[in-house]
């Protein structure tokens, strides 16, 4: 089944998620040398905006013609950080071929936007491993530990990243603080598989989305990457409410093997 969803595509860029245009795209001529890439400062998200004390997303998560799976994200803050929590699990015939149930925390400072940490617990098949990314900002490094809990291995990996940054799951929310205007881009540093990418969200259109919640009026952005968790996957779409609140209600990812799309199951404040 192909490894369906691999957590609903990392809850789609694993939510998310979640990608860019090169910060560094270039042109390479004969005896040049590729001019350094250069990564964009992540810019804290505005004073005005109100991220939600405690909001529960549940989704649905289609496959072709049926219902692959579930995700839920849960968000609430803890002093000035939006702690996520966020589960994808696939349903149905797609777990009797290829049993998925993942689970994800990661946080960021609301003032700031730069991430606290990103933590993953995988369990698709009969693979299972867990990762937990940790930011020292004062040091400009960031760590990872990696357990294989089938095999009982673990690896430690360090890399430098810059002042701030967001992570994979963080990301989608930090930028639901940015201003979108149509025809405008959305670009901040997302610390991805050890390494620093530049995500840009391009602000597409604005569309009325039908979802089992409702419907909203929406604004349509396309994240891309040149390198990481979304370079040549496919495209990737997130529908946020056009409102204040810039909620998150539907997301599709287009893969080579099919499309992906989670639509808003229900929302809940409390």
């Amino acid at each position: 089944m192909l490894k369906l969803d691999r957590s609903l595509v990392l809850i789609l860029l694993t939510f998310c998620s979640a990608g860019s245009l090169p910060a560094g795209a270039q042109l390479l001529g004969l005896g040049q040398k590729p001019a350094p890439v250069v990564i964009p400062t992540l810019q804290p998200p505005p004073p005005d905006f109100v991220f939600p004390t405690k909001r529960t997303l549940t989704f649905t998560v289609d496959w072709r013609v049926f219902t692959a799976g579930t995700a839920v994200i849960q968000l609430e803050q803890e002093g000035t950080v939006q702690k996520i929590n966020a589960s994808g699990g696939s349903i149905g015939a797609v777990t009797m071929l290829f049993p998925v149930v993942d689970k994800f925390q990661a946080g960021f400072d609301t003032k700031t936007g730069c991430s606290t940490g990103f933590s993953k617990q995988l369990q698709e098949g009969r693979r299972k491993v867990s990762s937990d990314l940790s930011f020292d900002y004062a040091q400009g490094k960031q760590k990872q530990v990696e357990k294989n809990l089938v095999k009982g291995t673990s690896k430690e990996q360090t890399a430098s990243i810059p002042a701030c940054v967001t992570d994979s799951l963080s990301a989608i929310f930090y930028a639901a603080s940015q201003p979108m205007v149509v025809g405008q881009t959305i670009r901040f540093p997302l610390a991805d598989s050890m390494r620093t990418v530049t995500v840009t969200m391009k602000v597409e259109a604005k569309e009325e989305v039908k979802t089992p919640a409702g419907t909203f009026q929406t604004i349509r952005v396309e994240p891309t990457a040149d390198e990481g968790i979304v370079k040549n996957r496919g495209n990737i779409w997130v529908w946020y409410t056009d409102d204040a609140r810039h909620m998150p209600v539907q997301i599709r990812a287009h893969l080579f093997w099919g499309t992906i799309t989670a639509h808003l199951q229900s929302y809940e404040d409390k």
